[in-house]
């Protein structure tokens, strides 16, 4: 299988620039808030991904496709829908979790919410730490 490059890869632009630009002032602030969680429960600094992305941390992931590339541990994104959070050792280890945390909706590895008013941020702040940690120990996703 011929190897392809993600498009996703850190880019060494300013997450706090980034930041700043989002439009909706309390998306914003919220997001503010999650980079300080994320930094928080992870122990690293962010770095921007592509366009849109904060993550933290890195880890190298193979499927049994053969496809492999490099991706944060966890990370986020401050989507004009909601806010975006990336729980690479998906989100659905954690059900537990899920049913305290509040107004909330997944997919494999995304955990979306409208605004942090809306979650246990306490909550949130377990699922983070947990997936960073899980994703780093075994190195794969999901």
């Amino acid at each position: 299988m011929a190897k392809t490059e993600n498009k996703t890869k850190p880019t060494g632009k300013s997450v706090t620039e980034f930041l700043n630009k989002v439009e909706n002032e309390q998306k914003r602030a919220d997001s503010f808030a999650i980079l300080e969680m994320m930094k928080a429960q992870t122990g690293l600094e962010p770095k921007m991904w592509g366009d849109s992305m904060i993550g933290f941390g890195e880890f190298h992931y193979k499927y049994a496709s053969g496809h492999e590339g490099d991706i944060f541990l966890v990370g986020f994104s401050p989507r004009k829908q909601n806010l975006t959070l990336y729980v690479m050792a998906g989100i659905n280890q954690h059900p537990e979790l899920l049913e305290r945390l509040g107004k909330h909706k997944t997919s494999k590895a995304c955990l979306y919410i409208n605004k942090l008013s809306d979650v246990d941020t306490e909550v949130l702040e377990e699922i983070i730490k947990s997936s960073a940690e899980y994703t780093a120990e075994h190195q794969s996703g999901c």
